[in-house]
C-alpha cells in the first residue's frame, strides 16, 4: 500500500508540481486548497492517486484537521501569504498571523496525528537574512516571519517528526487555469520606453519541475531542521526584463543605473503606502536595493541531497511569458 501525503495548496503552482512528482514516485495524495478549482479536470490525469478537496484548512476545527491527517505519512505545507501582498501596517503582524501561527498549528496537529514528515515551502529571503546579515533583512516583516515560520515548525517536530524547509527563489513554469504571477512584470514593462535595471543585480531561479522534485526530495531525504535553498540558474534582472520586452515586441531601453539614482523615487512608493496605512513586507526601497545585489545560489548546496535535476530555466521563462500574453488575449 502506498504512503499518503497531504498537500496543502495542491491547486497552486507549487502544490500542483509537487503532486505531479509525488504521484510519479508512487505516493497517493490528498490535496486541500481554497476554492475555486483552476480547472475542473486539474487532477484527472492522476486518476485515483489524488483526492482533491476544496476547503480552508485554517478554518477547520482541530478535530477536522486531525481526521484529515489520519494515516498521513507526510504534510507538504504550500499555503500562506508572500511578499507581493501589501497589508495594513505593521506588516510583521499580518505575516505572523498569515504564515507563522497557522504553520505552528498544523505542525502541532501533524505531530499529534503521528505524521512523520512535514515540509514547509519557505522563501530565499530567509536564506539571505541568515547568510547575508549585511542586508539587514531580519528587520523587515516578511523575511523575519519566514524565519519564525521555520523555527516554530521545527520546534513542533522536535523528537517526533522530521520538519524541513525549502527556501524558494524566482520560480518559472505554468499550470492549467492559473495566470503566472510574472504577469505583474509584463504589466509594468508594457508600453514603457525605458525600464532600468541595476548593474550586478541577479537572482536565483528554478522551474516548477525542479520545485516539485526538490520538495519531495526534502520530504524523503532532508534532515530535521534542515533548510534548503534551491537554484537552477543565475538570472540577471536585466536579462529577465529583456526577455519580456522581446516577447512584447517592444524596443524598450534597459539602461543600467545604480540603485542610488532611483532611491528617492522608490522611497515615495513607501511613503504613499504609509499614507494609506499600509506597509510592504520588505520596503520598496529595500526591495529595489536587493535588485542591485547578486542573490544567486549555488545549486551544489542542495541539489545532491534533494535530488532535483538540471532543467532549462530560460526556456521556462519564455514559456511563462508566452502563457501570460496568450491568456491575456482570451
Amino acid at each position: 500500500m502506498s504512503q499518503r501525503v497531504l498537500v496543502l495548496g495542491g491547486t497552486g503552482l507549487l502544490g500542483h508540481s509537487t503532486i505531479r512528482e509525488l504521484v510519479a514516485r508512487g505516493y497517493t495524495v490528498t490535496s486541500v486548497a481554497l476554492p475555486p478549482m483552476p480547472t475542473e479536470d486539474l487532477f484527472e490525469e492522476f486518476g485515483d492517486a489524488v483526492d482533491s478537496r476544496l476547503a480552508d484548512v485554517t478554518e477547520m476545527s482541530d478535530e477536522e484537521v486531525l481526521e484529515l491527517l489520519e494515516g498521513c505519512y507526510a504534510v507538504m505545507y504550500a499555503i500562506g501569504a508572500d511578499e507581493r501582498v501589501t497589508p495594513p501596517a505593521p506588516a510583521s503582524r499580518f505575516f505572523y498571523e498569515a504564515n507563522v501561527l497557522p504553520t505552528q498549528r498544523l505542525a502541532a496537529l501533524a505531530r499529534k496525528a503521528g505524521v512523520k514528515k512535514f515540509m514547509v515551502y519557505g522563501s530565499y529571503f530567509a536564506e539571505f537574512a541568515e547568510t547575508m546579515p549585511e542586508l539587514g533583512l531580519k528587520k523587515y516583516g516578511y523575511p523575519l516571519t519566514r524565519l519564525l515560520q521555520e523555527q516554530v515548525a521545527f520546534a513542533e517536530g522536535d523528537g517526533a517528526m522530521d520538519v524541513t524547509s525549502l527556501r524558494l527563489p524566482y520560480i518559472f513554469g505554468t499550470m492549467p487555469g492559473r495566470m503566472p504571477l510574472w504577469k505583474m512584470f509584463v504589466d509594468m514593462i508594457r508600453g514603457v520606453e525605458v525600464f532600468p535595471a541595476h548593474p550586478g543585480g541577479r537572482t536565483a531561479a528554478v522551474t516548477t519541475r525542479q520545485v516539485g522534485q526538490a520538495a519531495v526530495g526534502a520530504m524523503e531525504n532532508g534532515e530535521h531542521r534542515g533548510t534548503y535553498p534551491i537554484s537552477g540558474y543565475s538570472l540577471s534582472h536585466e536579462a529577465f526584463y529583456r526577455t519580456i520586452i522581446t516577447a512584447l515586441g517592444q524596443d524598450t531601453q534597459v539602461p543600467l543605473i545604480p540603485f542610488e539614482a532611483i532611491e528617492e523615487q522608490v522611497a515615495q512608493a513607501d511613503a504613499h503606502a504609509a499614507s494609506q496605512g499600509l506597509e510592504h513586507g520588505i520596503p520598496m526601497v529595500e526591495a529595489s536595493r536587493l535588485r542591485a545585489v547578486d542573490l544567486s545560489i549555488d545549486p551544489a548546496l542542495t541539489q545532491g541531497v534533494l535530488g532535483y535535476e538540471d532543467d532549462d530555466v530560460p526556456a521556462a521563462i519564455d514559456e511563462t511569458i508566452q502563457v501570460v500574453l496568450r491568456d491575456e488575449g482570451k
